[in-house]
């Protein structure tokens, strides 16, 4: 079934985890750079994910990506993300940011630019990218939409403690971060904003 043809009140909560983690599955390739989008909290748990590929080899330069100054903070994002990958080591010539971003096609269209500058987008293989686990089937989806179709993703999800695959159902934030991120999801299909999907198996939809 495609993601097109679901209805809100299709979703379960066995739909909702089907929708957005299935098959997000990291397949270890390096690539060109670590894509990092960028949260209220993405020091917390993003960073530590793509700091980790960093040091593995898996690519050699990171994009921060992001322009929302979260909770009162005078830097947007991404250079809040540069200036901590910085404090632990980071060299700087390691280090790209996009500032303009203030949402996940944004930050994909504000990224272009910067990664063209910087590679030429006509030689970029592979990108790996970092965001929360229940983020990332939108983000790739976005990604799919949005970049050339000769590169390719490594889906790198970094955890945060309410919205892991086998507990975001049983806690307030969870739940609700998950739902309107599955809304989301089939609203923006439905509109043409970004690629369809087909879900993986079997679908037992409950008539209502």
């Amino acid at each position: 079934m495609k993601i097109s043809e679901l209805k809100f009140e299709d979703l379960s909560d066995e739909l909702m985890t089907k929708l957005l983690y299935s098959d997000i599955n990291d397949d270890l390739k390096k690539g060109d750079c670590i894509m990092v989008f960028g949260s209220s909290k993405a020091v917390q748990y993003r960073l530590p994910k793509a700091l980790q590929l960093y040091h593995e080899g898996r690519a050699n330069k990171l994009l921060f990506s992001g322009g929302v100054a979260w909770n009162g903070n005078s830097f947007p994002e991404a250079i809040i993300l540069k200036n901590k990958a910085l404090e632990l080591g980071v060299p700087e010539e390691d280090i790209l940011v996009e500032t303009i971003s203030t949402h996940t096609k944004e930050n994909i269209l504000a990224s272009l630019l910067v990664l063209d500058r910087y590679f030429d987008l006509h030689k970029i293989e592979r990108l790996l990218i970092v965001t929360a686990s229940y983020h990332m089937r939108r983000t790739f989806l976005t990604l799919k939409t949005y970049m050339p179709d000769w590169i390719e993703f490594s889906l790198c999800p970094a955890e945060d403690q309410s919205t892991k695959k086998d507990n975001w159902f049983l806690n307030v934030h969870g739940r609700k971060r998950v739902t309107e991120e599955s809304r989301k999801i089939i609203s923006y299909i439905k509109e043409g904003a970004i690629v369809d999907w087909t879900l993986p198996g079997k679908l037992i939809i409950n008539d209502q």
